[in-house]
Parts: C-alpha cells; sequence; structure tokens
C-alpha cells in the first residue's frame, strides 16, 4: 500500500496549502483551482453553514459529508469518535456514522485496530490528510478488511475534538476503477473538515449548554434509539468499564431502556449517570465524584435536578410527583448529604 502524508492543514488559505503542497509534495507547479472547482467548494461552504442551523443534530454530519461528495467525490465514507489507544488499550471506534458501508464495519474495525498502520498513522498526524491506495498491506486481516469494503484508495483526517478527550475523524474512500485523491482533493478535504469540525462542536456546545462549557469528556448524546452522536472520553470509559462487552456507537441495552424514564438517574460502577431529554435527544451526564451512598434513586434524580436549577413544580411536572413529595425528597437529601445550599447540593453530587 502506497501512503502519503499531506502537509495540508485545516485553516490555511487554499491558495497557501495547494503551493504548499506542490512545494513539499514534489508536485510539478502549484495545485490549479479551477474557478468552477471554487464556485462549487463555496456553495458546498454555504449550504453546510446552512445544514448546520437547521439540520437534525443526528443527520448533521451525514448531510455535510454529502455535499462534500459534489466536490470530492467519493464511493464511501467513515467517520465519528476514536481514540488512539494507550498502555496496552488497542486504538477504539466509540461512535460512528457511515455511507455505503455495512452495519459492522466500526466493530470490524476495533477488532483489528492495533493492526490497522494507516489508521494509527492518521492518529498519531493529527489535522494532516493521510492519502493510501491499494489493498495489500503486510497483514493479511488489514488486506482482506480492505477488499472485503472496496477501500482501495483512501484518505482520512483526525483532529482533537477539544474537551473531550477523543479524537475526531473523517475517511473517504474510492474503488479500484477510480482515481486515487489527488492534491487538490486533499487541499478541499482538509478546509471542508476544518468548517465541518467547528460546526459540529458548536451544535454540540449548544445542546449540552453551560454545563460543558469547560470539559464535555463526562458527557454524551443520544438519540431515541441509542444511538450515539456524542460521547466525551470518560463517559466512554465509565461505560466500557460497566459493560465490557460494548462495542461502542449505540448505549448498552440497559441505558437505552432507562431513556423510557426520563429525567433518571442510575449508578454505573462507582460513579452516577444522569439521563434527561434535550427535545428529542438524551444526554448523558456522568458525575464528577464518587455516588453518594445510601441517596436512593428518586431521591437522587429529584436532587440532581433541583441542583441543576429545576424548580419544585418543574420537577414534579417531570417525574410525576407533588411538588410536596419533591420537597420531602430534598429535605431528605440534604440531611443525608449534609449539604445546607444549592451549591454545596450540587458539589456533593457532582452535578
Amino acid at each position: 500500500m502506497k501512503s502519503v502524508f499531506d502537509p495540508i492543514r485545516p485553516g490555511l488559505p487554499l491558495a497557501q496549502s495547494a503551493a504548499y503542497a506542490s512545494a513539499t509534495l514534489g508536485v510539478q507547479g502549484p495545485v490549479a483551482f479551477s474557478l468552477e472547482t471554487l464556485q462549487s467548494f463555496s456553495g458546498a461552504l454555504l449550504a453546510m453553514a446552512g445544514a448546520a442551523r437547521n439540520a437534525s443534530p443526528e443527520c448533521l454530519l451525514h448531510d455535510a459529508l454529502q455535499l462534500l461528495r459534489s466536490v470530492v467525490p467519493f464511493r464511501s465514507a467513515w467517520w465519528g469518535e476514536c481514540s488512539e489507544g494507550q498502555g496496552g488499550v488497542p486504538p477504539r471506534n466509540w461512535l460512528h456514522g457511515r455511507i455505503n458501508l455495512q452495519a459492522g464495519f466500526a466493530q470490524e474495525w476495533n477488532d483489528l485496530s492495533v493492526k490497522d498502520v494507516f489508521a494509527s498513522s492518521s492518529m498519531r498526524s493529527c489535522g494532516t490528510v493521510v492519502r493510501v491506495s491499494g489493498h495489500e498491506d503486510p497483514v493479511p486481516e488489514i488486506t482482506e478488511f480492505s477488499r472485503r469494503h472496496d477501500l482501495f484508495h483512501a484518505m482520512a483526517l483526525t483532529c482533537e475534538l477539544p474537551g473531550s478527550g477523543t479524537l475526531f475523524f473523517v475517511s473517504l474512500y474510492r474503488s479500484e476503477t477510480s482515481p486515487a485523491f489527488s492534491d487538490m482533493d486533499s487541499a478541499l478535504f482538509a478546509e471542508f473538515c476544518a468548517h465541518l469540525l467547528l460546526h459540529w462542536r458548536t451544535r454540540v456546545q449548544d445542546l449540552l449548554g453551560a454545563r460543558a462549557a469547560l470539559t464535555a469528556n463526562g458527557f454524551g448524546l443520544a438519540d431515541g434509539c441509542g444511538d450515539l452522536l456524542y460521547l466525551g472520553e470518560s463517559l466512554g470509559a465509565a461505560i466500557h468499564k460497566q459493560y465490557p462487552d460494548w462495542s461502542g456507537s449505540r448505549l448498552p441495552r440497559a441505558l437505552a431502556e432507562a431513556q423510557r424514564q426520563l429525567p433518571c438517574s442510575l449508578a454505573l460502577g462507582a460513579r452516577g449517570l444522569t439521563l434527561q431529554a434535550c427535545g428529542q435527544l438524551t444526554i448523558l451526564s456522568l458525575d464528577r465524584g464518587h455516588r453518594p451512598a445510601g441517596l436512593p434513586p428518586r431521591e437522587r434524580t429529584v436532587a440532581m435536578l433541583y441542583s441543576r436549577g429545576h424548580s419544585y413544580k418543574e420537577i414534579a411536572r417531570l417525574l410525576d410527583l407533588s411538588p410536596a413529595t419533591v420537597r420531602t425528597y430534598l429535605r431528605n437529601a440534604y440531611l443525608q448529604l449534609g449539604v445546607r445550599n444549592k451549591i454545596e447540593l450540587g458539589n456533593a453530587l457532582g452535578a
């Protein structure tokens, strides 16, 4: 397999990216962008900005990459969040979206991740476009994987997802009968991904709100079916520790079923996990500290909601309780946790 590491980084003007690429990669002359290409790319960026405002979160990344397809054609695509892997723990895909790839693609990759040199190279070269052509690989399983999914030409970009503790990646693929990804494709891809990541980060932050202003690694977003749209590293690690066979991308069955009783709190090992509705989505938030011992789940849910700004009446409506019962639960929580006000309550709960 022939690999190319492109020195094209998101945020550089296209003309500078092209000139830098031609100088560093040995391209004969500058990479030329026709007026038609620039107009198509500009149109794709404008359309993506509109989608970022109007598309549902679960469709945003998919719809954006379909827009890129009109400028940088590809047969299939894969994107999502992953971790590089350290201390004997292999690289792992936590959640993903796909176009023209089989449903089991991510799980197959997780099983082979430690052997995938191309993916590891992309993770180690954050912000740099990486390309490869050819099915043949020194590892027979990787060769078979590439052939099975028709990944003859691949182009990938991995970036840090600030605050999440994870890496955000986008990979595009072409068949053997198609041309390899070019220097121009790389430049357009890098710039498009820079805009895409900005829009996605903004959308996630808007959904999570002020609670995740500094760090979002203990938070997650899932749709009504339990499919994950966003997952912070700490939350992902806690779920995987509690459910060792969990393969990512969709919540374990127990957590998905808990979505039927929103809002609610439950134990996740030694930590507490709160699930709250956010429109048609569910926000999952992992407590920062250890779960307070002896606080019943219902009282804990009431206390968590109150510490996050909900009134007695709002909590009563959300949980189908009377305001008097809410007050009783809160009084018990205050006594059991030894706190005196809402701020101390939030700190005790790790909210």
